[in-house]
């Protein structure tokens, strides 16, 4: 386990190599060797550019959904969850400057050291880099993940990522009406595209029922 083997597998070669051996070290190695640095700043610093990259790529990529999708969406990407598991894919966690007490009490596997190194890395690669660097290397990460999590769309988010497709098409969901007691009531919902019914639906809340019409109206956009 090397600093060059390490570069193999996440292709790139570190022009300062000590901006890498920085990134890789936990605090447990550098009070165990009294050294004066670990990668806690790194971390700090890729923390800012993984959230930087993973935006614009939403931004980018989901022009119809809004600001309250696209940062759970962001969230759900680059939580301590998804950071480990993108660490796990090149084995982070073996390259990591680590003490001997935390070693052997697991530090390796532990989410919460694995992910904060992952960020380190990336800062690593930004300051060695450049953004032109690091972003290839994130997106090699976090374009899967997003489609992903993208996957569990609504039907109105997808709705509308579709008509969007045609500049100027607009569409509506219209009341169509209740029935049933209070306790029980089945709600009815329409939605128009450019002012023509592209969809029906019911359920138990308004919310459910325009969730319904615009899976109807995306099943007959199908066809």
């Amino acid at each position: 386990m090397s600093i060059s083997e390490f570069e193999q597998v996440i292709g790139y070669e570190f022009k300062n190599k000590e901006l890498l051996e920085r990134a890789l070290t936990h605090s447990s190695y550098a009070n165990e060797k009294n050294l004066k640095y670990d990668n806690e700043r790194l971390e700090f610093l890729g923390d800012s550019v993984l959230g930087f990259v993973t935006a614009e790529y939403l931004f980018n990529e989901f022009k119809a959904r809004p600001e309250g999708e696209l940062t759970k969406l962001r969230a759900a990407t680059v939580c301590e969850k998804s950071l480990f598991k993108f660490a796990e894919k090149i084995s982070l966690g073996k390259y990591i400057f680590m003490g001997k007490g935390e070693d052997h009490s697991g530090g390796r596997n532990r989410p919460s050291i694995v992910s904060d190194a992952f960020e380190a890395v990336i800062a690593a690669m930004y300051l060695d880099g450049g953004i032109e660097v690091v972003k290839p290397y994130i997106l090699g990460f976090i374009a899967e993940a997003i489609k992903h999590e993208a996957s569990f769309k609504d039907n109105k988010s997808l709705l509308q990522e579709e008509i969007q497709k045609t500049k100027g098409s607009t569409i509506v969901y219209e009341e169509l009406g209740e029935t049933g007691p209070d306790h029980q009531k089945v709600f009815s919902f329409a939605v128009k595209i450019n002012g023509e019914v592209a969809g029906t639906g019911q359920g138990k809340s308004k919310k459910e029922a325009e969730q319904a019409a615009a899976g109807n109206a995306l099943l007959n956009l199908k066809k």
